[in-house]
This record gives structure tokens, C-alpha cells and sequence, in this order.
């Protein structure tokens, strides 16, 4: 399972090469309930054809009905309110408010490019910023000069925040390994696992994951982590927990962890100083030991308070 913005686009670009004419909707503020974030994204070309959420359900069916309708407008950037007590806009059950950016795009060459654009910004390693104006008389992309919130505003235009999918690298296999990567699929991460040895990798059996039969070292110092990235060690295998680790302090990964009792993790921590020449610095980047502190016993349970510790860190928490 690919991250959902991906998904996104390319549902999106396959409607656009089609020769349909695709509305691409952009959750662009929020206040009260919402369950979708500034920045969630949805596109359609029919009632019956969509990908993506807005909010819990009830957003997505009134557009979705204004779409058979025909009562949205023609025009190629248009904001559409919900919630609040106005007569202009829908009501939603939950008591929260959101604003949409809706972009229609016509099956054309500049609407491929865009999209082509997008995608690539999703599957690579550089994020980039569309600029798009709210009259719809131009969109562009941008380099952003820091990082920021994924989505801002003004009169004129709207800010819209793209970077690379969420990644999962899992250095090895273990039991552990095996639902992790089920965990994160579920939650929307491309998951790449790594191990050499032959034997793991045949017992590993996970639909939709990519597995590389390389040291997960290699593939870190490669290039493969982007600052989307999170990178799990999971075997209790020094030879490979370690150099993992040596390698994935070097790169931009948001989560960087590694499984072990707190006197395992105490010990490799001084290997860690002493042969990998890694700097306190680079030690407190490391979680160890891995995951949320639930009392965790089995596989199952250990890969669930890995994945939430990797959410509540992505998510600022």
C-alpha cells in the first residue's frame, strides 16, 4: 500500500491521460473536529470514481453529489466552506468547520506536467510548494527556503506543502518484522525491508513490501532516506542492528530506532561510541529501546508500540 497522496495522484494522472476532466480537492483550515489535517487531498472525476478523503464522510458525499449534480463551478480554482453557521455553507454533523481549495483540470498537456510534477515531489527525496492562485489564472511550484506548515494562505493565494511519502526501512527480518510492516502499510508508509541472508527472506511474506537482498547499511548509505523516512532495527543482531544504526545517524530520517532490552541498548551504545564513532550527539538520535513503553510481550504487540512511537514523533507529539 502506497502512502495516500500518492495514491492520490495516480488515480489522478490516469483520469488526466483518459482525456477526463479530474477536481482536486485540498483541505486547506480546519477548526473544531475534523479528522483529515490541513493539506489532506482528494480527486474525482464522478460520483462513483474518487480517491482520497476530506474529512469523516460527510464532506466527500456533498461534493461528490454536487459533482453528479452539476452544480459546481466551471471555474478552475473555487473555495467551498463547511461547517459554521452562514447560509453559504453545509452543515456538518460533527460541529466542525474546514475550508476546500477545489481545482478542476482539464484533461490538457499543463494539467499532466503539474501532475507529473507532483508525483515525482511525492516519490523523491525534495519538497516543493504549488503556488496555486485563488482567481485560477496560474499554479506553479516552488522551492520552500524552510521547512513549514503543510498548508498557507492569503488573499491571493494558497501555499500547498508536497514532499516525499512516508517510508518505513526495516533493517532485517525478524517475527517482529513481519507486523511492523503490516502495521505500516495500514498507515499509509511504503515499506522497504532489508536483509541478506536468503533464509529470512523466504519466510518473509508481505504482499506490497519491497525487499532488497542487501546489508541494511548499504541501503541507508545510499541515499534511500529521505526526511519522510523512518528506519527500524529489529533482528537483535549486533552485525546488523549496529551498522544500521552507524549509517542511518548520517541521514535525514525523522525516527531512527533499534530493538532491545535497556541493558542491550546501554551496551550497544558504547560499541556504538567505541568502534562505530558515533558522538553522544548522534546516540540521542537514536531510540533505544524502540517504541512506546506499553509492557509489550509478543511480536504483534512490539511492532504496534514501534509504529505508534513513529507516529507520535512524525506527528510532533
Amino acid at each position: 500500500m502506497q502512502h495516500l497522496d500518492l495514491q492520490v495522484i495516480e488515480r489522478a494522472l490516469q483520469w488526466a491521460n483518459q482525456g477526463r476532466v479530474v477536481w482536486l480537492c485540498t483541505v486547506l483550515s480546519t477548526f473544531g473536529s475534523s479528522p483529515r489535517e490541513p493539506g489532506a487531498i482528494m480527486a474525482a472525476c464522478s460520483k462513483e470514481q474518487f480517491i482520497g478523503s476530506l474529512s469523516g464522510g460527510c464532506v466527500e458525499e456533498n461534493f461528490l453529489e454536487r459533482l453528479e449534480q452539476g452544480a459546481l463551478s466551471s471555474s478552475p480554482v473555487q473555495l467551498m466552506h463547511y461547517g459554521g453557521e452562514s447560509d453559504d455553507t453545509v452543515r456538518l454533523p460533527c460541529g466542525g468547520r474546514l475550508d476546500v481549495l477545489v481545482e478542476r483540470l482539464e484533461p490538457s498537456t499543463d494539467t499532466l506536467i503539474h501532475l507529473e510534477v507532483m508525483h515525482a515531489t511525492l516519490m523523491g527525496r525534495q519538497p516543493l510548494i504549488r503556488h496555486v492562485l485563488l482567481d485560477g489564472s496560474r499554479k506553479r511550484f516552488i522551492m520552500p527556503e524552510s521547512p513549514g506548515p503543510a498548508v498557507t494562505r492569503d488573499e491571493q493565494a494558497a501555499y500547498l506543502r508536497i514532499g516525499p511519502s512516508l517510508r518505513l526501512v526495516i533493517a532485517g527480518i525478524s517475527t517482529i518484522a513481519t507486523s511492523c510492516a503490516q502495521f505500516a502499510q495500514a498507515l499509509g508508509f511504503e515499506v522497504i525491508v532489508c536483509d541478506p541472508r536468503e533464509e529470512m527472506r523466504r519466510n518473509f511474506d508481505v504482499p506490497g513490501v519491497e525487499v532488497q537482498a542487501v546489508l541494511p547499511s548499504l541501503f541507508i548509505a545510499s541515499r534511500a532516506c529521505h526526511a519522510a523516512t523512518a528506519i527500524v532495527a529489529l533482528t537483535h543482531d549486533p552485525r546488523i542492528d549496529d551498522l544500521a544504526m552507524i549509517e542511518a545517524v548520517r541521514t535525514d530520517a525523522f525516527y531512527i530506532g533499534v530493538m532491545g532490552s535497556k541493558k542491550t541498548s546501554a551496551q550497544r551504545a558504547e560499541r556504538l561510541r567505541r568502534s562505530g564513532g558515533l558522538t553522544d550527539i548522534d546516540i540521542a538520535r537514536i531510540v533505544m529501546p524502540i517504541g512506546l513503553h506499553l509492557g509489550s510481550k509478543t511480536p504483534a504487540e512490539i511492532a504496534l508500540a514501534t509504529m505508534a512511537d513513529i507516529l507520535r514523533v512524525y506527528r510532533g507529539k
